[in-house]
């Protein structure tokens, strides 16, 4: 990890396929129509089969750092990301162009939640891989706090946020992987199944990636780009500077695991995730400035994934971890 390049090809390489997915979209070939119906396949088949084929049919040892550890670390450090991003939008916000608290609102929900999926989940499957079941269960904490935090900073209101981040096929196949692998009962699932599940959870993550660059160019042709510089470097000071360091300084005092701190980097690296977009269309609440969040931290991590990835990994983990 002390070699930067590899790791940029493979940050180029998970862009590449966010790329495609924007180009098949340009030409047609993947229509809004589609949006739903792949998004709902992902979302309830492909991810689920994903979790199972790593919890349950995976050949990485088992849960590390405690069963709670790593989702609790999710929802501590993105709620603690919410609060931040909030806080500067608003007192010092309207200095970057968020005069609004509509825009206020927006920028700390974008700012305040990392891509802790799609991208995140690839890298750690080449670099780290005995940290991917950890990274599942740090991303079940983040969910809650999307669902609840997140929501209530767009909505005002927590009472449907709980229910959809509990009540969703991811959360309820972690659920059953965990208590498969827990009492040892993984080898009930027959061979036939297993490749079944296995050819599924191949497809997730790439057809992820593609959605989401075909989304991100549907909402770059309703944007307007007027003043949108002070908010985009707002965005990446805090998402991809701030953040990144209190995230590594907690995980370098607050955990001894060596897989939990590889989530920690992974999640430190990323840039603002892309669904919040989504959540703020959804609200009719200032797409723009959801865009200029979004897009500004996306292309800057071209470059601040590759650079936490390596300096962090070199300050936190031990060599060779």
């Amino acid at each position: 990890m002390q070699d930067s390049w590899p790791i940029v090809n493979s940050v180029l390489s998970v862009f590449l396929v966010i790329g495609i997915g924007a180009f098949a979209r340009h030409l047609g070939w993947l229509t809004r129509e589609s949006d739903k119906s792949l998004a709902n396949l992902t979302t309830n088949v492909l991810l689920p089969a994903y979790f199972l084929q790593k919890i349950v049919l995976g050949e990485h040892p088992e849960i590390s750092s405690g069963l709670w550890t790593p989702p609790l670390f999710g929802l501590i450090t993105t709620t603690l990301g919410f609060v931040l991003a909030y806080l500067f939008a608003t007192t010092v916000g309207p200095k970057f162009g968020l005069a609004s608290r509509s825009s206020q609102s927006v920028f700390a929900l974008c700012v305040g939640v990392c891509n802790y999926g799609f991208i995140p989940l690839p890298l750690a499957e080449q670099y780290y891989p005995d940290a991917i079941i950890d990274l599942i269960l740090h991303n079940v904490g983040v969910n809650l706090a999307l669902w609840s935090v997140g929501i209530a900073i767009i909505s005002g209101s927590i009472r449907d946020g709980w229910r959809k981040a509990f009540l969703t096929p991811p959360f309820l196949t972690v659920f059953l992987a965990i208590s498969l692998q827990h009492f040892n009962q993984t080898s009930v699932i027959p061979v036939a199944v297993a490749t079944g599940i296995e050819n599924l959870g191949s497809c997730a993550i790439p057809m992820g990636l593609i959605l989401s660059g075909a989304i991100m160019v549907d909402f770059l042709k309703e944007a307007s780009w007027l003043g949108s510089f002070r908010i985009a470097v707002a965005a990446i000071i805090l998402r991809q500077i701030l953040f990144p360091v209190l995230m590594l300084v907690a995980a370098k005092y607050l955990t001894d695991s060596i897989t939990l701190r590889q989530v920690m980097l992974l999640q430190a690296a990323m840039p603002a995730a892309i669904f919040p977009i989504v959540i703020v269309k959804l609200y009719d609440h200032e797409i723009d400035t959801a865009l200029r969040v979004v897009l500004a931290s996306s292309l800057a991590g071209i470059i601040t994934i590759p650079f936490w990835l390596t300096y962090g990994a070199a300050w936190l983990l031990p060599v060779g971890g």
